[in-house]
């Protein structure tokens, strides 16, 4: 009996069934305009239940399984030594290979460990790109941070593999410049958050390697989204095409001294990071800092149901059914909003799609932050909530000439959750942005009545030049 062929399915399902729901509550686009404007005009300021569609971040907004719900029920609460923390140690350390793994409450902790250790003034930390709570521990201890993402990267139309590549040779050419004492550090975000979510290939994370070998300076990655990086090696890298997307993950991590990881990304969890390391000192000075801020090294401040969900995730986030879904639920988003004539960052990166505001908004300039006028209308048009990632987040005003510097891009994020919202909800957000795009021209430029000296989107308040 001859055997019938099948042929594949084109559509590619969620790798899950929903046993839980939220219910999400309905405003008005006359409520959402009295609310948008008691925040001061910035999406971080309106309260979550005033919010429908809610892609301000992809951080710690998962919605976890069964199995890590059913593993916080087996968290140990001692405070020192649980049994939960070798669990996720054990877990981390395959992952990684590295031979130190501190948990922290979430990745800026852990940053900010490990700033504390290597920066100070005089200090200059390079990346591909920095993203904001990054930038922000190092400028705290007096460094500096400075980014290398390629030229391609800073093309918002080019199309290409691995747009978020580190420059290799202006990274060689700054630390010649600045002396290879002044550089403490060299970090590779992956995905490239900041440069519109873009990943890294596993030959510029050797190239990176040779050039920190080569002036005696330790690596780390910012690996929040490792996986996802990962996935895109897999599907885009000669010679990994075969490979699983654990194993590419583990030659990434291979060839770095040290990362820092956020969890609330590609752990799949709510909260929780850790920092990884090889370095014996360096690892024993992290800990007295760790003690000292966020708790005993077995839990880090971190409960231990916190730590039983982180090692679930981190095992759960390397299934290529998952990833497939993740990587084509924002391809998807990406495909119809260019259908539409909206420009995005383009190829659509892992974790989120980045609407273009300067090709946007083109009539309003980035000291009137086009970025934040975009992400003001889609909140005003639909109720859904995205994030400034442009002049606002990373612009800045040179002290001695008075004049604004903008970043080489201006983006507006829209971030999804991972498990959280179905294809009608993303078909919504569509219709959204299509429509505040039609409507383009009537966008108005905002000016910032406060802001904080540092993380300023996150409490900045803002006034429309039309009010």
């Amino acid at each position: 009996m001859l055997e019938q062929s099948v042929t594949p399915m084109k559509t590619i399902i969620e790798p899950f069934k929903i046993k839980s729901v939220e219910p999400v509550r309905f405003t008005t686009g006359r409520e959402r305009e009295r609310i948008l404007r008691e925040a001061g005009y910035n999406p971080f300021l309106i309260r979550a239940d005033d919010v429908l569609i809610d892609l301000l971040t992809d951080s710690g907004t998962s919605a976890m399984s069964a199995k890590q719900w059913a593993g916080m029920m087996e968290g140990d609460e001692s405070y020192a030594g649980a049994k939960s923390f070798f669990r996720f140690e054990k877990i981390a350390k395959e992952l990684t290979g590295f031979k130190y793994i501190i948990p922290t409450h979430q990745g800026r902790a852990a940053e900010k460990i490990l700033f504390t250790l290597v920066g100070g003034p005089h200090k200059c930390i390079p990346n591909n790109t920095h993203f904001d709570t990054t930038r922000a521990n190092i400028e705290f201890t007096g460094a500096q941070a400075f980014d290398f993402l390629n030229p391609l990267g800073k093309d918002p139309v080019a199309i290409a593999d691995f747009k978020g590549n580190m420059d290799i040779t202006a990274l060689e050419r700054f630390i010649l410049e600045k002396g290879r004492e002044n550089v403490p550090l060299i970090m590779l975000t992956v995905t490239n958050n900041a440069g519109g979510g873009q990943p890294v290939s596993m030959e510029n994370i050797r190239h990176t390697k040779a050039v920190a070998v080569k002036y005696k300076i330790p690596f780390f990655l910012d690996a929040c989204r490792f996986a996802e990086n990962a996935f895109f090696i897999k599907k885009r890298e000669k010679g990994y095409e075969h490979k699983s997307v654990k194993e590419i993950a583990q030659e990434m991590f291979s060839y770095v001294d040290g990362c820092t990881m956020s969890a609330k990304k590609d752990a799949l969890v709510n909260m929780g990071g850790f920092l990884g390391m090889n370095d014996d000192e360096t690892a024993i000075r992290a800990r007295n800092i760790l003690v000292v801020t966020e708790g005993f090294p077995t839990y880090g401040g971190l409960a231990g149901r916190d730590l039983e969900a982180m090692a679930q995730g981190l095992e759960e986030v390397l299934d290529e059914h998952y990833l497939t879904y993740r990587i084509r639920s924002v391809e998807y988003l990406g495909e119809k909003l260019l259908q539409a004539g909206v420009p995005i960052l383009q190829p659509p990166g892992g974790h989120a799609i980045y609407l273009d505001a300067k090709r946007f908004a083109p009539h309003i300039p980035s000291e009137q932050f086009p970025g934040q006028a975009v992400v003001c209308e889609l909140y005003k048009m639909g109720g859904i909530r995205s994030v400034e990632i442009g002049s606002v987040m990373f612009g800045r005003t040179d002290k001695i000439t008075g004049k604004f510097i903008p970043p080489a891009l201006e983006l507006v994020r829209l971030a999804i959750p991972r498990r959280v919202y179905t294809q009608s909800h993303i078909d919504y957000v569509i219709e959204a942005v299509i429509e505040v795009y039609q409507r383009r021209p009537e966008l108005c430029g905002y000016r910032i009545v406060s802001e904080a000296p540092l993380l300023r989107h996150f409490t900045a308040r803002f006034e429309p030049f039309n009010a």
